[in-house]
């Protein structure tokens, strides 16, 4: 015998028009949630881990966690530049900067709620080693003075952050001269400004880290070796993209645990709401199901009919769930970043492992929602269900 048709199903669905919207709305706020919470870490990671380049080096001192940690001295320092993986510029000189990371609070535009904000101590080649930092108003700070330049997030989102305003901190009032854009990436966030003037005005006599540029990327664990295995220094030599990607391990898998938490708690409601739906629909097709078995469909036809209906309902309120979530990809969010303690801004980002994730998760609750209905509705007697018509 063949398989009940699948029209039957979809017409059955349509039939029971306002339990089928009930239930498939049900499933895509928690589609939405699930997919939301995966979003904003994946948009976390994405940001810092873009915000390395593959090249680039970050040396800082063992053991530390982040660069707001770390220490290193100027005679260690003054080694590091010595390397001779160390690419040049096109000016021929050495691209590497030794800088100073500290944290600041600045009050939020219109709120004038606090927040920690990274200010970065910056040398001449500092930009040349982030080409993906490009300066949209104004210009770069001229070293040596009490000049700096902002990120993009931060002239939108902070008093005094703008180009022209002016800040205060360190005892000192800075001018900001510039801003500039990174795209994605942590540095929009920050405040740089000359390496000099932010250690004399906060009294650091030692670096945060030293970055710098290989002349061949495939020599990075030559560099790392040396340095982690000279005496003199008690530093150890990262990726920088790999630095990023550490930074935001953490707080994504915050976010990943929180969001499934939440998912489980919110998918139990619907997967409720299915089961309530499929039973009420075996309930007013008694007398359907024993023509159907009478007609010589059998259990195995019965349950997988009912099974396709829940999982459709999962199926569609999953697409729905995703398409609400699709448009969060419009909105940027600022978050505390628990490695550094700032204020970090960053976009949910949709990925297709995320949009199947969650499809598969919509027909996993479909699944679960209607098995125990479905199998209710192919056991049932035929003679029984014709009496009941």
């Amino acid at each position: 015998m063949t398989n009940i048709p699948l029209l039957y199903s979809i017409r059955n669905l349509w039939t029971r028009r306002l339990t089928t919207v009930l239930t498939v709305t049900g499933m895509a706020l928690v589609v939405f949630v699930f997919a939301a919470v995966l979003m904003l870490a994946r948009g976390l990671e994405e940001t810092l881990v873009q915000t390395g380049s593959y090249d680039n080096v970050v040396v800082i001192r063992k053991s530390s966690e982040s660069e707001v940690q770390s220490g290193v001295e100027r005679q260690q320092a003054s080694i590091i530049e010595m390397q001779p993986e160390i690419a040049t510029g096109v000016d021929g000189k050495p691209l590497v900067a030794k800088e100073l990371v500290v944290l600041i609070t600045l009050p939020k535009r219109g709120t004038e709620k606090p927040s920690n904000v990274v200010i970065r101590g910056i040398e001449e080649q500092s930009m040349n080693l982030r080409p993906q930092v490009k300066l949209v108003q104004g210009r770069v700070p001229r070293m040596g003075s009490s000049e700096i330049i902002a990120g993009s997030n931060i002239a939108k989102r902070f008093e005094g952050g703008g180009l022209g305003e002016s800040l205060r901190f360190g005892m000192r009032d800075w001018t900001i001269v510039g801003v500039f854009d990174a795209g994605n990436t942590a540095f929009s966030s920050e405040i740089w400004g000359d390496v000099d003037q932010f250690m004399q005005a906060f009294r650091r006599p030692v670096y945060s880290s030293v970055i710098l540029r290989l002349r061949e990327p495939l020599r990075f664990e030559e560099l790392k070796n040396r340095i982690e295995n000279d005496p003199r220094l008690s530093l150890e030599a990262l990726r920088e993209t790999r630095y990023y990607e550490k930074q935001s391990e953490m707080m994504a898998k915050f976010l990943r645990i929180l969001g499934i938490t939440l998912t489980l708690i919110f998918s139990t409601g619907a997967i409720i709401g299915a089961m309530i739906t499929m039973y009420a629909a075996v309930a007013n097709r008694v007398s359907e199901i024993g023509t159907l078995r009478a007609l010589g469909f059998q259990r195995k036809n019965i349950l997988a009919a009912f099974l396709f209906e829940s999982m459709l309902l999962g199926l569609i309120g999953g697409l729905l769930g995703l398409f609400c979530a699709s448009f969060l990809q419009f909105i940027t969010v600022s978050t505390l970043n628990f490695q550094t303690f700032s204020e970090l801004a960053f976009s949910f980002t949709l990925t297709v492992e995320i949009f199947f994730e969650a499809l598969l998760f919509s027909l996993i609750m479909g699944f679960v929602g209607g098995v125990l209905p479905a199998v209710h509705a192919s056991r049932m007697n035929i003679v029984e269900a014709l009496r009941s018509g």
